[in-house]
Order: C-alpha cells, then sequence, then structure tokens
C-alpha cells in the first residue's frame, strides 16, 4: 500500500514570505531615506558653495569701495575707520555723518558748477533722509558713501549735456573736473567756465575743440586728444 504523500505547511510558508516582503520594503525604505539625505547633503553643499562665493564678492566689492573711498579724502578715510574699528552708537556716528554732508555741500559748492540741479538736489535729499529716524544709520551712511563715489566718477569722464546759461539754451562738454565748456545749440558762441574768476568767458577760438568734443562725450567720434581751456595758474602769496 503506497504511502500518503506529506502535507505542505502553507501556513509557515506564507509567514516566511511576508517576514521576506517586510524586510524587502524596509530595505527600499532605507535607501530611500539614504538617497533623500544624499540629495540634501549635494543640496546643502552647493548652497555652501554658493554662500561663501558671495561673501567673497561682497569682500571683493567692500575692499574695492574702501581703497576709492580713503583716494578721495584722508578725512573721510579717517572717519571711516572710526566707524569699523569702534563699536559706535547712534548718537555718536550721527555728528560724522553730518560731518560729511556737510564737507561734501561746501566741495560741490566749490566746484566747477556742472549739473547743479542734479548736485544740490541729492545732497538735500540726503539732509532730509539724515533726519529721518525710520532709516537705519547703517542705509544713510551707505547713500553718503554711494553720493561720494558718483562725485569720485565726476573726475574721470568727458560728458555731454543740455543746460541754460544766461537764459540761452546750450550744451555743456565736461571734461572731468578740468574744464567747463559750453557751446550755444547754433554754434556761434563757445565760452568756458574761468574757475579762478568764477564767470563764464566767451572764447570763439575754442568752438572746434568744444565741437569736436562734444562729440566724443556723444559717442559720435572715436575718443581722441581735446584741447580744452583751463585757467591760469594762481600765484600764492607768501
Amino acid at each position: 500500500m503506497a504511502a500518503e504523500p506529506a502535507k505542505i505547511d502553507t501556513t509557515r510558508i506564507d509567514a516566511v514570505i511576508g517576514e521576506q516582503s517586510k524586510a524587502e520594503e524596509a530595505a527600499r525604505a532605507s535607501q530611500q531615506r539614504i538617497d533623500q539625505l544624499d540629495a540634501e547633503s549635494m543640496r546643502m553643499l552647493v548652497d555652501y558653495r554658493q554662500m561663501m562665493a558671495e561673501i567673497d564678492s561682497l569682500k571683493s566689492y567692500n575692499d574695492q569701495l574702501s581703497t576709492q573711498v580713503d583716494a578721495q579724502s584722508a578725512e573721510l578715510a579717517s572717519m571711516t575707520r572710526q566707524i569699523e574699528e569702534i563699536a559706535t552708537t547712534s548718537r555718536e556716528v550721527q555728528p560724522m555723518m553730518n560731518k560729511m554732508l556737510t564737507t561734501l555741500e561746501q566741495f560741490v559748492q566749490l566746484d566747477l558748477p556742472f549739473l547743479p540741479a542734479e548736485r544740490a538736489g541729492r545732497i538735500a535729499q540726503l539732509k532730509d533722509m539724515a533726519a529721518r529716524a525710520d532709516v537705519s544709520i547703517s542705509e544713510k551712511y551707505r547713500r553718503i558713501v554711494e553720493a561720494y563715489q558718483i562725485e569720485i566718477e565726476y573726475g574721470r569722464t568727458l560728458e555731454a549735456y543740455e543746460g541754460q546759461v544766461e537764459g540761452k539754451t546750450v550744451q555743456f562738454l565736461r571734461a572731468g573736473r578740468v574744464s567747463l565748456l559750453y557751446q550755444t545749440l547754433d554754434g556761434r558762441q563757445s565760452a568756458y567756465w574761468d574757475a579762478n574768476d568764477n564767470v563764464w568767458k566767451v572764447n570763439s577760438s575754442l568752438t572746434d575743440a568744444i565741437t569736436e568734443g562734444l562729440k566724443i562725450a556723444k559717442k559720435q567720434a572715436a575718443p581722441d586728444f581735446v584741447a580744452v581751456a583751463l585757467p591760469a595758474p594762481m600765484e600764492v602769496g607768501s
């Protein structure tokens, strides 16, 4: 008589398969977590490198700004060092910024009279801002330094613009801070600013030079040497 086949314990097999499935699911979850942590680590590394690059860029800009300000004025450099080196309060900083504004205003008044409305308006805005309590000390200082930078840049550029002289519309030509000239729109009258006498002096011999300078300033001609009128040197008394 043949023996009956052994019965298979399906319950145990199902249990083993279930445990195996749970282990595989746990392994997949662990791998997903590992992948997620790896992606987060990579993102943090990219953010860190970007932040360090931005810090380097800001340091480079600040170094350049400090150099420009130091070169413009020893007094301004002294005030800048004081702001950087000491822990100041609003009460201590405000007088220094007021002095910077006064110095800037006096400088503009003594300078060649170019863009008078624009430059006076900028100083008026700074004075108004200095009295406002809703503007931070750092922002006030930044705006004042920015105004100094604009004035520094005027000394390096050739500029042409329209304006009024004694009721006439003219084209002004500014060569840095070396010379300020104008020519009427019809080209019949040319003049230069005499810094010694603080007056405009008509000089027809400057017509060709001013015409050429205006073309260069407007980028209508290639850069070239331009003859400009300079004030005669003043004799220093003993």
